[in-house]
C-alpha cells in the first residue's frame, strides 16, 4: 500500500472517529491541529486504525509518533507484512 493509500485510509478514520468529514490531514498534521485530537480520540483513533488496515498497534508506538507522516512511516512495513 502507497503513502498516499494510507493517508487516504486514515482521512477516513480520522473523520469518522471524530465525526468531523472536514478533516484533511497531511503529512505534517499533528495533534495540536485538530481540536479533537486528544488522548480519548487517540485511543480511538489507534483501535480505528487495527480495523481499517487489518494491523495490530501498540499504543505506546503510536504515542511516540510526532505526526501524521511518522503514522503512515510506522503503517507501511505493517501494511506490507500483513499481503
Amino acid at each position: 500500500m502507497k503513502d498516499d493509500e494510507i493517508l487516504k485510509r486514515l482521512n477516513e478514520v480520522f473523520c469518522d472517529v471524530m465525526d468531523d468529514e472536514t478533516i484533511v490531514l497531511s503529512h505534517s498534521t499533528n495533534a495540536s491541529d485538530i481540536e479533537e485530537w486528544d488522548s480519548l480520540n487517540q485511543i480511538k483513533i489507534i483501535l480505528a486504525c487495527e480495523k481499517a488496515f487489518g494491523v495490530r498497534l501498540n499504543a505506546r508506538d503510536i504515542n511516540l509518533l510526532e505526526n501524521v507522516g511518522a503514522m503512515i512511516e510506522h503503517l507501511q512495513p505493517l501494511v506490507a507484512n500483513k499481503s
